[in-house]
């Protein structure tokens, strides 16, 4: 990659490690619908005038209902979950959770028959789940099962997402795509707010979702946008393997969260698991008794 993808790769490797934090200093004050209405909002301010200057937005109207579907599974259903669960688990944990995107994606795409899962792949899901399973047996209270559960069906929204995307989106800028999506987002959180606004808010939850809106959504995604550009779509979701390990060293190092030994291995075997399932294996080279290479 150029010296300017390798910057790219590394700001948003930090950039989308950060929103863990962020979400759990918010939702210790702030209901976690508060906290993914102002995301939404302030990134849909900001994205929404650039996309339209760049006439992202028009394409969009012949496509609105996968649009919508793109909306519901990975913005307005995951980023409700996750401030959820982070308001009964750490944020490093949540961050590992998350951390299986890939490997459901793989299996997603495996089972929909659009990809053949091969060995490589399936022990790849395999110890991806063994990573999970070693974050649930070793570190998460049973009281605690349905942050689990929050965390985990965020993660599954991740990655139903760019499947949308890659099926019924692809021919329309991804500016206009992420930019309609957040404003949508935003007036769906619109009635729940209603109900739910905070009599105050402290000076910490209000800079944290002012800094999940403005860098961890707006600027994160141009940021992404301008890696694809430069380094290919392939490249640019190498970050998933950094982000949570930033969640993981923000949260011991800034809220004193537990280092234990489930986050350890559960930190290793998703990555491994992750890499694994997104990874082709070799293709295998002919035999030299193939009749095919013998023949003069």
């Amino acid at each position: 990659m150029s010296r300017r993808a390798w910057w790219l790769f590394l700001a948003l490797g930090v950039i989308w490690g950060v929103p863990y934090l962020l979400i759990r200093i918010a939702v210790a004050d702030v209901s976690p619908v508060s906290v993914a209405f102002g995301r939404t909002l302030i990134g849909a301010a900001l994205l929404l005038p650039i996309a339209a200057a760049r006439g992202a937005l028009r394409p969009l109207l012949s496509h609105w209902r996968p649009l919508l579907a793109f909306t519901v599974v990975e913005i307005s259903i995951p980023w409700w979950l996750l401030g959820y669960a982070e308001t009964r688990i750490n944020s490093s944990t949540a961050g590992l959770l998350i951390a299986t995107v890939p490997v459901m994606t793989a299996g997603l795409m495996a089972l929909s028959g659009h990809e053949k899962l091969d060995g490589r792949r399936l022990v790849g899901l395999t110890v991806g789940l063994a990573g999970v399973g070693a974050l649930v047996g070793l570190d998460i209270d049973v009281s605690n099962g349905w942050a689990m559960a929050a965390a985990l069906a965020t993660a599954l929204g991740y990655a139903l997402g760019p499947i949308i995307i890659s099926r019924y989106l692809s021919d329309v800028p991804p500016l206009g795509v992420i930019a309609a999506s957040l404003a949508l987002a935003a007036m769906a959180y619109l009635p729940f707010m209603l109900s739910a606004w905070p009599a105050r808010i402290t000076v910490e939850a209000a800079g944290a979702v002012a800094i999940l809106g403005v860098v961890c959504t707006a600027l994160a995604f141009l940021l992404f946008f301008a890696l694809i550009a430069e380094a290919g779509p392939a490249r640019a979701t190498v970050i998933t393997y950094v982000n949570p390990l930033v969640a993981l060293l923000l949260g011991v190092t800034l809220l004193h969260e537990p280092l234990t030994y489930g986050m350890c291995a559960g930190f290793v075997l998703v990555l491994l698991g992750s890499f694994l399932a997104t990874t082709r294996s070799p293709p295998a080279e002919p035999s030299r008794a193939d009749p095919v290479e013998q023949r003069d």
